[in-house]
């Protein structure tokens, strides 16, 4: 049994918009050019490769989502985390990709 699943970005969305996150729970995996391109406030950029050297700055106590560009990228971080004993994982599926649509940006 996982100890993470998918999150919808409108769920995320609102989540964020009633606070329910703050920015130390809502990780962006990607890549610093992609999150310069384009990014949600109160988020933390944490890119994918350098996760395992920064656990440090990830809450185990509150619940914890995971974004990058579509999906791939931080539902293999929600599996990595699952594997140091993390619990209250979320992957944001679609990414910022499927986010952007939301909000009227063309992301790619």
């Amino acid at each position: 049994m996982t100890k993470w699943q998918d999150v919808a970005p409108e769920q995320l969305l609102a989540i964020m918009e009633r606070g329910e996150a703050d920015a130390s729970q809502i990780i962006d995996v990607r890549e610093t050019y992609e999150w310069d391109y384009y990014h949600l406030d109160r988020t933390t950029l944490i890119p994918m490769n350098t996760i395992p050297g920064r656990l440090d700055e990830l809450p185990s106590n509150k619940p914890l989502y995971i974004v990058c560009a579509h999906g791939v990228r931080s539902e293999a971080v929600c599996r990595y985390l699952e594997g140091q004993g993390y619990s209250g994982l979320h992957n944001v599926s679609g990414g910022m990709a499927a986010i952007a649509s939301l909000r009227n940006f063309q992301y790619d």
